[in-house]
């Protein structure tokens, strides 16, 4: 990053501000000087980051480190302020990232034997090993494996109100937002299968829909078809076969609508 010669006010700010170094003031005016440092280099660090770091948490981070710079940088040294903070500034950031990574040392050595011992098995059979073998080259048995594999393998929390992305309006997309719901149905797929069962059973008359609908929607078998209906197994699975051949018939007719 190219830097400016300094500016002449900046040097008064400066030379203000360590005459009365209580003077908030001063103090603010040179950290707002210099803010476009803090985020130039937390962009550079964050882009180097896996996702789930805020790039907000780096720079606040970062002018916290900024702060303690301008407290004890000496005008008498004569060197360039810029070069002096930047890695007082990426330090802090640095430290806030080993704050915010909550997994143990243990943890981490764990799975780097694990990984270790992996590569070592990979390099002997040729192919991704198996746990068993795994196991064998640490001299572990299956018990002790289990135990250290669930050990190195932490459980990840994530914020659910860490944003997804920026939006135009004023609410951003948040994690929780586009999480999906296991337990929700997708009101789509209800359309579609009512489409698909109009499509199949047009024509049909009353016996034969209900045996199309029963066996493929209500997944009831042909002798429960029967039942319902008055009819023997036997002549339920032949109307069927008979429905079957006659709807391939028409789709057959119909493949150029799909093409």
């Amino acid at each position: 990053m190219a830097v400016k010669a300094i500016d002449p006010k900046v040097q008064q700010l400066w030379i203000d501000f360590k005459q009365d170094q209580t003077d908030q003031h001063l103090r603010n005016r040179l950290i707002e000087q210099y803010y476009q440092l803090v985020k130039y280099n937390a962009e550079r660090v964050w882009a180097k980051l896996p996702e789930g770091v805020d790039l907000n948490d780096l720079i606040s981070a970062g002018v916290f480190g900024l702060m303690d710079a301008i407290e004890a940088f000496d005008l008498s040294r004569g060197v360039k302020f810029e070069t002096y903070c930047v890695p007082r500034i990426r330090g802090a950031m640095l430290d806030e990232l080993r704050m915010m990574d909550w997994v143990p040392r243990l943890v981490r050595s764990k799975a780097s034997k694990l990984e270790a011992a992996r590569k070592r098995a990979q390099s002997k059979t040729g192919r991704p090993p198996t746990d068993k073998e795994i196991a064998k080259e640490m001299q572990l048995n299956a018990g002790e494996f289990h135990k250290l594999k669930t050990e190195a393998n932490p459980v990840i929390t994530v914020s659910l109100n860490k944003k997804w992305y920026e939006t135009d309006s004023y609410k951003d997309v948040r994690e929780v937002d586009i999480l999906e719901d296991g337990k929700g149905e997708d009101p789509t797929k209800d359309i579609q299968k009512e489409d698909l069962m109009k499509l199949v059973t047009r024509g049909l008359n009353r016996n034969e829909r209900l045996i199309m609908i029963l066996y493929y929607y209500e997944e009831q078998t042909m002798k429960e078809i029967g039942a319902t209906l008055g009819l023997s197994e036997s002549r339920v699975s032949q109307m069927h076969s008979s429905i079957v051949a006659r709807l391939q018939g028409q789709l057959r007719q119909r493949r150029p609508e799909f093409a």
